[in-house]
């Protein structure tokens, strides 16, 4: 039997098993296990063997970078990002990957989102850094807006941007100092999520000039944001398809795994309903 799972600390409840095994089904496979592996981040490098005998795993916070040093190979994506959240082993020899930036590339342009407009970041941390960097690499002209505690974080994101791609566009504001128009915003910050679901990043104002909205929160399925610009008659995209698309590419890391876009499309929902239940 292969085994699988998700590491991370603290884990609670999960989308993955839902969504792996989902794609397990749909590829036919049944000699398979997945499981949550909830690993203190004191107790991540002595649990290097355990991880070995893994055909898989996936990896959240805190250990997108701790889990770095266990690989033997390093995929263009994770070392793009110095960011693992996928390892696959093959005959021992375990390779990392980021198949987050595949999650929000492909969710994104399944909904003819315009990634290489003018788009406006909200929030520059692990998740929005990794988007800034996608954006630039699709030719957006980026504004990232944080708030004063993130400015350093952000400064030392757009340098880096800079220095690897000399196309760049981008510059860093307030949150309440945004001002123009935009083709799309990007939410990367925590702000809506459950159970604060009555809060939201920006002010109605900057939504009204925002031509659509992705929001990376799954939880609630549709944030206080995604709601007033679905209000305004403009197109709101949540989390659900970014999580389910970064599993979808792991299973073609794993063993190949192929899906039809309807298919894809059910796991979303059902894991839009499976949270829609758990929030009732």
């Amino acid at each position: 039997m292969n085994k699988y799972g998700l590491i991370g600390h603290p884990l609670g409840h999960s989308m993955s098993p839902l969504i792996h095994e989902k794609l397990f089904a749909l590829s036919g496979i049944t000699d398979y296990s997945y499981e949550l592996i909830d690993i203190a981040p004191e107790n991540l490098a002595e649990s290097e063997d355990m991880l070995k005998q893994l055909k898989g795993f996936n990896i959240t916070i805190p250990h997108k970078m701790a889990v770095i040093p266990m690989t033997d190979n390093m995929d263009e994506s994770a070392l793009r990002y110095n960011s693992v959240n996928c390892i696959s082993n093959d005959n021992g020899i375990m390779t990392g990957y980021n198949t987050d930036c595949f999650g929000f590339v492909l969710s994104a342009e399944n909904e003819n989102l315009p990634l290489d407009k003018k788009v406006l970041l909200l929030g520059c941390g692990g998740v929005g850094r990794m988007i800034a960097v996608e954006l630039v690499m699709h030719g957006a002209e980026l504004t990232i807006a944080v708030i004063p505690q993130d400015i350093k974080i952000a400064e030392l994101a757009v340098a880096e941007i800079a220095e690897k791609y000399d196309n760049a566009n981008v510059k860093i504001c307030l949150v309440s100092e945004i001002e123009g128009s935009f083709d799309l915003l990007v939410n990367a910050t925590p702000v809506g999520m459950y159970p604060k679901c009555d809060a939201c990043a920006v002010s109605d104002e900057i939504i009204a000039n925002c031509g659509s909205v992705f929001d990376v929160i799954y939880n609630p399925v549709e944030t206080l944001l995604m709601k007033k610009v679905r209000d305004m008659g403009k197109k709101a995209v949540g989390g659900a398809a970014m999580l389910v698309y970064q599993a979808v590419k792991a299973h073609e890391i794993w063993y190949g795994g192929k899906f039809k876009s309807e298919d894809i499309a059910e796991i979303i929902r059902a894991v839009e309903d499976e949270v829609n239940r758990m929030n009732k």
